[in-house]
């Protein structure tokens, strides 16, 4: 792996991006965590604090996975999880400042973020694939039904009648179909429903592929890490390496690499990505 370090990041991104027939944006965890969607520190002590006393677990991750003893205090934790990572305003505009950078060209999101941040700062919906699920989204937990359910208004009157760290049993939400307990359309096992919409935007990331064989295409990949690699990064090493005319930008604090065989073709900044776009947006005229 070859990490690349440039002088001229700004002239180098304006260049590619100036160059390319389309962008192709594929976004990490490390691109909410720039816009402040952080899951430690003080933001969970902010809304967790009671939980951490109580179980002792550090981190919000932990806590969604964390065998709580009855469904009222799991919906009390993942309600207010939900709602603070899913409907409440991210902090810093870092997803506005990216739409834009690309505001103007053929451009399609692959993401594996589930907070829907690309939507909410104005992305075309259509352009967008969210390949682990959606927080907003609610599914049988034994995936009777390959079927999806909005939660906002279940989970808004968990957030406000939760008491003691336990929701009311009877708003607990159970399967329509099949009376099992609902869970989170998040991809963690084989029980992961792949609902109608997932399939239509997978069609769309497929096309917007075929379409832009051999032209010019710059794969922008923002804050992916090593935890599901198959997803964004290697298909996207992959595809810059077959299409000579392709170029790739990773932006990423501590993690910016590539490899070898397409370094020439690279750009990697191991920098925050929330200041690496603004500065670039800033020094655009009109931008």
């Amino acid at each position: 792996m070859q990490l690349l370090k440039t002088n001229t990041k700004q002239k180098t991104l304006k260049e590619l991006l100036a160059g390319a027939d389309a962008v192709l944006i594929g976004a990490g965890a490390g691109l909410s965590a720039s816009a402040g969607f952080t899951y430690s520190g003080g933001r969970f002590e902010r809304y967790f604090g009671d939980f951490k006393r109580k179980y002792g677990f550090h981190d919000m991750y932990s806590g969604g996975f964390y065998p709580y003893d009855t469904l009222e205090e799991y919906w009390a934790y993942w309600s207010r999880y939900i709602w603070i990572n899913r409907y409440t305003d991210i902090p810093k505009p870092v997803y506005e400042t990216l739409l834009r950078l690309v505001d103007g060209k053929d451009y399609f999101v692959l993401t594996t973020n589930v907070d829907h941040c690309f939507q909410k700062a104005g992305f075309d919906k259509k352009c967008l694939f969210y390949t682990q699920g959606d927080y907003g989204l609610w599914q049988c937990s034994k995936a009777c039904h390959n079927k999806t359910y909005d939660n906002e208004k279940m989970v808004r009157q968990m957030t406000e009648e939760q008491k003691d760290m336990r929701v009311p049993a009877e708003i607990v939400p159970h399967c329509p179909v099949c009376g099992a307990p609902m869970t989170m359309n998040l991809r963690c096992d084989d029980t992961f429903v792949q609902d109608e919409g997932w399939y239509q935007a997978y069609g769309r990331y497929q096309d917007f592929l075929r379409r832009h064989q051999g032209v010019s295409v710059l794969y922008l990949e923002l804050g992916v890490g090593m935890n599901t690699p198959g997803i964004i990064k290697f298909p996207f090493w992959q595809q810059v390496r077959q299409n000579p005319l392709a170029n790739y930008v990773c932006i990423n604090r501590g993690e910016a690499y590539v490899p070898h065989e397409i370094e020439k073709r690279s750009l990697c900044l191991d920098s925050d990505i929330g200041t690496v776009l603004e500065e670039f947006c800033s020094a655009e005229p009109g931008k």
